[in-house]
């Protein structure tokens, strides 16, 4: 304005051209400047504010934009960059922080020094979610998720809100559908008893029998830490009634039974963990098959209703002691249901839950965070998983099928290598695998060899007829049984080699009554051997 004017209106012994390059020059700096601030704030600004992380955001949808903001206000994190499927984003800017196609990722990592990528796309699907995550497991950066979609409907999205990939989220398949009534039918305004309440699996049934409307909780659990924990968190004296005791004792399993008029019994207490039962199988025979048996015989004369036993992927087909009791507790329940009526047995067969305590993720988790090296017994061993509350709600589910004596097995889906699983833990922490082809790498997987009674493979049928039912993730198995009478001369047998700490006999027992148990090793009780 300035230049025009002075053009206008001439100035004695300055030129009029003088006047409007002045002009000109003014014009450019001003733009210059204001380019340059923009520059500065934005893609320059990126390095120079080095008290932040540079984090990459996957999803340039409304989760992503208000993680953006979030980001922006934060004090730890610095958005440079948006990836996003969608082409119609391609390029935009969302909050001054442009859209990248999925191809550009490794282009931006390295431009931008980035280790860590925040995903933000709390609707898609589990089995996207898992492509997703695989296409970024080849990239040195940590993986961070934005959870649920609660705080996107409030507009309240945080940076608080994100956490790290699950071993859920690497399943890639979606959770089963539930069949409410299937659900209910046993724990509605039922009164409940739950055996090893304070374990994993014990614990989540103890959280969705609450919230299934079970009219009592009973929980009966031998550790006194363990009933408090999960008694603390439940927090409804009023329904909840945390009883401690072990199924060996018959005798107080059944007054509790008869105390609180108990009409559905979720069988979860057992020694679970392979090797402590390969080392101790004297108490594993009395606490898996035992105790079993003890809570069955208090079940009927309490007239329970139903009782459901929590088995195990390992009792088919078993290599170890532990998979071997838990089979002769299937075959103890089928025997007494064809030998009674007023008690309706089911057991309910299936693989590996995700963190619980005898998984290798809490494992993995640990021995990552301090550093290696990850430890997996055999490079081709491959498990099934399922996450608990999952298994949990198919548990219910199965348990309310069939007819008295059912074994009933849940699908799994795929088997996952244990070691590929290790290596996608170790890469979504921002982590490399330190081996001979990268001795700069960061964690060291060492194979430290089968374990006693361990096996590769794992199966969930002992033949392979299984039946289908009206839920399309529980099948029924069609295993071979023995009659009462013929299963409790064996039963006596056992107690009398327990008793005399006779562990050779005890071991010819129980291949005597488990078809298919062939163990790999002489299973040898640490007390009792030389």
């Amino acid at each position: 304005i300035w230049g025009v004017i002075g053009f206008m209106s001439a100035v004695e012994g300055i030129p009029r051209s003088v006047i409007l390059i002045n002009g000109l020059l003014a014009i450019m700096a001003i733009g210059g400047l204001r380019m340059l601030a923009r520059w500065v704030l934005s893609d320059a600004g990126i390095f120079l504010n080095s008290s932040k992380k540079n984090v990459i955001i996957y999803g340039a949808g409304a989760a992503g934009r208000q993680l953006s903001e979030a980001l922006l206000q934060s004090k730890e994190y610095k958005p440079v960059a948006f990836i996003d499927d969608a082409k119609d984003l391609n390029k935009q800017h969302i909050n001054g922080v442009k859209v990248h196609s999925v191809k550009h990722i490794e282009l931006l990592i390295h431009k931008y020094s980035v280790n860590e990528i925040l995903l933000a796309l709390p609707s898609a699907s589990r089995q996207r979610r898992n492509e997703i995550i695989n296409l970024l497991e080849p990239h040195p950066v940590l993986v961070r998720i934005l959870p649920g979609v609660s705080a996107l409907a409030q507009g309240k999205v945080k940076v608080d809100d994100l956490r790290d990939v699950n071993i859920s989220d690497l399943l890639g398949r979606e959770s089963a559908k539930l069949n409410q009534s299937l659900l209910e039918v046993n724990i509605k305004n039922k009164v409940v008893m739950i055996t090893g309440a304070g374990g994993s699996i014990g614990s989540e049934l103890c959280r969705q029998v609450i919230s299934l409307g079970a009219s009592k909780l009973i929980l009966f659990e031998q550790s006194e830490l363990a009933i408090y924990i999960i008694d603390k968190e439940l927090n409804d004296s009023t329904k909840v009634f945390p009883i401690l005791g072990s199924v060996v004792n018959q005798d107080r399993v059944e007054r509790v039974c008869k105390k609180f008029k108990v009409q559905t019994i979720y069988h979860a207490a057992a020694y679970k963990h392979v090797p402590m039962v390969e080392f101790n199988h004297t108490e594993g025979v009395m606490n898996n098959i035992f105790g079993t048996l003890n809570c069955a015989q208090a079940a009927i004369s309490s007239k329970v209703e139903t009782f459901v036993l929590i088995s195990t992927d390992k009792a088919v087909r078993p290599t170890n002691a532990m998979g071997a009791t838990k089979r002769s507790a299937e075959m103890v329940l089928q025997a007494l249901s064809k030998h009674q009526s007023g008690t309706r047995f089911n057991m309910v067969r299936f693989g590996n839950v995700l963190d619980s305590s005898g998984s290798v993720i809490p494992l993995f988790k640990k021995q990552i965070k301090a550093g290696g090296p990850v430890t997996v017994t055999d490079k081709k061993i491959v498990r099934y998983f399922m996450t608990i509350p999952e298994a949990v709600a198919l548990v219910i589910q199965a348990g309310a099928m069939g007819s008295a004596g059912d074994v009933f097995v849940l699908d799994m889906g795929k088997p996952v290598r244990i070691y590929d699983l290790a290596l996608k833990m170790i890469h979504l922490t921002g982590l490399e695998l330190k081996d001979s082809t990268n001795l700069n790498g960061d964690i060291e997987i060492e194979i430290t060899g089968l374990r006693p009674g361990e096996k590769l493979f794992e199966e969930l049928l002992i033949d392979d007829n299984a039946l289908g039912t009206n839920h399309s993730m529980i099948m029924k198995a069609q295993d071979n049984m023995l009659s009462w009478d013929e299963l409790k001369l064996v039963l006596a047998s056992m107690e009398l080699a327990i008793t005399n700490y006779d562990q050779d006999k005890l071991r010819s027992l129980l291949i005597q009554l488990v078809p298919g148990f062939k163990p790999q090793c002489d299973i040898s009780d640490l007390l009792f051997n030389g």
